[in-house]
């Protein structure tokens, strides 16, 4: 059973709908504000303790994240010093953009457990599709190269091409592997 069809009803109603992540920072979802202050590592998983309280503290600063809210998530992964907190502290400065901190982040991660995972999604993900040279390696289905990812989103952003799109397709995908990862993790 994956992560997602077994949400906290909260969980659950916090991801509802469709959502492509933006490059940027973003607006914040006021809306949102309310559910995500309430939020605790307990509620995460309706109201169980987690069995690793770390994990669910990245799925609160990803969640803050997923809705735009960067200092919020930031407060949140800074303090988590696990593989799993700096990726979401790359994840929040590569949406800052500082692009060179987000690296910095991913190499406080290292070699990630998702990364076979992401780079086996992100194929399926651009299958058929025409990409730029300097995007062709998501094709590729090699490795996941977070460093690569980082420019890719550095190079959209400047030109603001069709590539942002893309970007922002792949970073959902790599937001929702980490969720899910932290989540089971939290869960245990």
């Amino acid at each position: 059973m994956s992560a997602a069809s077994s949400y906290s009803p909260i969980i659950s109603e916090l991801l509802a709908g469709p959502r492509l992540p933006p490059l940027d920072p973003g607006k914040p979802n006021l809306a949102a504000r309310a559910k995500l202050e309430s939020l605790r590592p307990e509620s995460i998983y309706g109201g169980a303790a987690p069995a690793n309280r770390e994990m669910a503290l990245c799925c609160l600063a990803g969640l803050w994240l997923w809705h735009d809210f960067l200092d919020e998530s930031h407060s949140l992964s800074q303090e988590i010093e696990t593989r799993a907190g700096s990726y979401w502290h790359g994840l929040m400065h590569r949406r800052e953009p500082d692009f060179g901190n987000a690296k910095y982040w991913f190499r406080r991660v290292g070699e990630h457990e998702i990364f076979p995972a992401l780079s086996s999604r992100v194929k399926e993900a651009v299958a058929g599709e025409k990409l730029a040279s300097g995007l062709k390696y998501l094709a590729d289905g090699g490795t996941w190269d977070p460093y690569r990812f980082i420019d890719s989103c550095e190079a959209a952003l400047e030109r603001s091409n069709g590539a942002v799109d893309l970007c922002r397709r792949v970073a959902a995908v790599e937001w929702r592997l980490m969720f899910d990862f932290c989540y089971e993790a939290g869960r245990g």
